[in-house]
């Protein structure tokens, strides 16, 4: 993969230690804090602290974030909407989000919230289900509860991934669940299916003691959608760029080396988070490589065109009204360049 613009970045921030280190340099006036000085923020992982998570972690623990000059403070989200809420009242300062759910969001609330890098290339929402519940076609979910943390990318993006998979979502109910418990909610028979990854398989079925999973992933009747973004407050895309850019820097180098150490990153998120299981997590994390980057592929990059795709297809859906616009939902000028 490409290391160019993570060497760009990383060797900006060098510069600065280097100034500071001479006593040079002044002020950081409104695009980021004074020379040398570290900066603290607040993220949000995506859904509680699951092995797709991993990454955040890694930059901890290998010093990238420290390398970038920033002090992080690492969170457990609970879904795209929530994290849109706490970036835009200045309660988080990074988070991460479905970009499908965050375009709806936007369009339906107006949080002054921007997407500056992505994850995923492509959607990993997923409905899973046991094998034994008889459930094995979208159609199936029709009667059915499904348990999900309110505000989820699974919930939010619902009605979407029903018009295209021939559901009716009115016979569909949805039971409020925290991340943490949904596997166990699942496995106890308490709901029919949960909102998950395509990635949370071997979690799911750990759960249920070895019972098979169905998987029913959004992306097989919506494939052209992004997945997960890296989000931020429109004010903090404005007012400090260049703590964003280091941050997306220092943040997608850590995915990058959990892509190529699933096992060693399985560990160090078992070191943080002492009740996830190194093995699954690890498994999570290679389930999750092809849909980071294709080969060669810059990691985080986002393509107009495709956004542009993505906004169409939720317009045609109804699910967003028409007249959005790419530059609502994301920052190109920060994003990384592949």
């Amino acid at each position: 993969m490409k290391a160019t613009w993570f060497t760009r970045i990383a060797g900006a921030a060098g510069v600065v230690l280097m100034i500071a280190a001479c006593g040079g340099g002044g002020g950081g006036g409104t695009e980021g804090p004074s020379a040398g000085a570290v900066e603290s923020v607040r993220y949000l992982t995506s859904f509680n602290t699951f092995g797709r998570d991993a990454y955040a972690y890694v930059a901890l623990e290998k010093g990238y974030f420290t390398e970038a000059g920033l002090n992080v403070d690492i969170k457990p989200g609970t879904g795209t909407v929530d994290a849109m809420k706490l970036l835009a009242g200045g309660r988080a300062d990074f988070g991460i989000g479905d970009f499908t759910g965050t375009l709806i969001t936007t369009a339906k609330e107006k949080l002054p919230v921007i997407a500056v890098g992505m994850v995923h290339q492509n959607s990993l929402a997923a409905i899973i289900a046991l094998e034994e519940g008889g459930i094995r076609t979208p159609k199936d979910l029709e009667g059915k509860t499904i348990g999900d943390q309110p505000g989820s990318t699974v919930q939010v993006t619902f009605p979407v991934y029903a018009k295209a998979a021939g559901i009716d979502a009115s016979k569909v109910k949805f039971v409020p669940g925290a991340p943490p418990a949904l596997p166990q909610l699942l496995a106890s028979g308490r709901v029919d299916a949960i909102g998950q990854f395509v990635v949370g398989r071997g979690l799911i079925e750990k759960a249920a003691q070895g019972k098979k999973a169905i998987v029913l992933p959004y992306g097989e009747v919506l494939p052209d959608l992004y997945g997960n973004a890296l989000l931020t407050s429109n004010t903090m895309a404005r007012e400090k760029p260049e703590v964003v850019k280091k941050f997306i820097a220092a943040l997608f180098k850590g995915l990058e080396y959990s892509l190529a150490n699933p096992e060693e990153s399985g560990e160090i998120l078992k070191k943080y988070q002492p009740t996830q299981n190194a093995e699954v997590a690890a498994a999570e994390i290679r389930a999750m490589a092809p849909y980071v980057a294709a080969q060669g592929q810059t990691i985080g990059v986002v393509s107009k065109a495709k956004v542009e795709a993505n906004i169409k297809l939720l317009t045609e859906s109804g699910a967003i009204p028409a007249g959005m616009t790419p530059e609502q939902v994301i920052d190109l000028s920060l994003t990384p360049q592949g």
